[in-house]
């Protein structure tokens, strides 16, 4: 029997620590030519148990304590996606209000341009949410900036057993149900078709259902495959007709940021420290929730996430939430996203990525 790394009572999951940090030291080692080095520039938790530490960039300001009324800050967010439970557990444990806040919830369940629409135009003054969600948006010049990845992981694509789809190379010619043409699994599994060779317009036909549904267009033999996130794709795999074929943790992307954290530019330049101090009560609910995910499965729970307890927190416990980059590893982590989404024509071809990273990343932890 394969051991399967998503189980965490397996052999092979109790290695992927390890592994990753040997996958983050060949990631300083090819940063390191380009001035983007390691050591200052991430917030990593070491372990479950272990206190909070930001990181150099963070500590100083961290080690502050707060003084006075709490700053009302309203947080844009999706209460059905797992990938942000950082925010309810930071509210639930109090780790808002530690760091001088009084954060409401917007909840955003819909387009994503209208999410960086009411951060850019201050109804909201921040939110959680995907990178390849976001670039497209961010090149057209909304005013929103970048200032902490989050964690990795939380896209799936799941294949019908029956289909014969083993890998993204067996996928040519089959048809992938999706909840809609822009959607971050859509964008990360045509960058995985375009490097084995597959035109992702071309080779494969995407074909839109709503997201609750996608399941059952497999198993009524509309789409052989489907890609989507978090929670659904994790509970769906439990059904023995479907097999995972590919993760954004697969590969090269096992040390890469998927979710993001992003405020408004007029915060940053009217109230930075109130922009910093969100961004890094935001990263402690991360590391709160690598720390204990049954905490942060039952606060999820508690804002309407679907999913019981423990397959919520064996889903968090999947996911990356313990390697939040900032500094110059996220935005070479932002250019690199922004090469792939090129080659699949999602930004500009014109568009300089190191450039583009630059503008939408703000520091500010240091």
């Amino acid at each position: 029997m394969i051991d399967d790394p998503s189980d965490p009572g397996s052999e092979a999951f109790s290695r992927m620590p390890s592994r990753r940090l040997v996958l983050r030291a060949g990631a300083a080692a090819m940063a390191a030519p380009f001035g983007l080095g390691m050591g200052a520039s991430q917030a990593w938790a070491p372990g479950p148990g272990a206190p909070f530490d930001p990181g150099p960039l963070c500590r100083p300001a961290a080690a502050e304590a707060s003084s006075g009324p709490l700053r009302p800050v309203k947080l844009a967010w999706n209460a059905t996606a797992i990938c942000t439970a950082a925010a309810p557990l930071a509210k639930e444990q109090g780790i808002f209000a530690k760091h001088g806040l009084d954060v409401e919830f917007v909840n955003f369940g819909g387009a994503t341009e209208a999410l960086l629409e009411a951060i850019a135009t201050g109804k909201a003054d921040a939110g959680i949410g995907m990178a390849l969600r976001w670039l497209k948006p961010l090149e057209q010049g909304f005013d929103v900036k970048i200032t902490a990845g989050l964690h990795g992981g939380c896209l799936r694509l799941l294949a019908d057993r029956s289909s014969g789809i083993t890998d993204i190379a067996s996928l040519k010619g089959k048809t992938i149900a999706i909840s809609d043409q822009a959607s971050p699994a859509k964008n990360f599994f045509s960058l995985q078709l375009a490097k084995v060779g597959i035109d992702p317009d071309s080779g494969v036909a995407w074909r839109q259902y709503p997201a609750d549904l996608l399941n059952l267009a497999v198993q009524k033999g509309e789409a052989q495959a489907l890609a989507d996130g978090d929670p659904r794709t994790w509970i769906w795999l439990k059904d023995p007709r479907f097999t995972e074929i590919a993760t954004n943790l697969s590969g090269e992307y096992a040390d890469r940021t998927c979710c993001v954290v992003a405020v408004r530019g007029s915060l940053l330049r009217n109230d930075r420290a109130v922009a910093a101090s969100l961004t890094r009560a935001i990263l402690e609910g991360g590391h709160a929730v690598h720390g204990n995910p049954e905490a942060a499965a039952k606060a999820f729970a508690g804002y309407g996430g679907k999913g019981s307890i423990e397959d919520l927190a064996t889903m968090l416990r999947s996911q990356q939430h313990g390697d939040s980059p900032v500094g110059g590893r996220l935005k070479q982590q932002l250019a690199l996203y922004g090469d792939e989404l090129k080659l699949v024509n999602v930004l500009k071809r014109s568009t300089d990525t190191a450039t583009f990273a630059e503008r939408i990343y703000a520091d500010v932890l240091s």
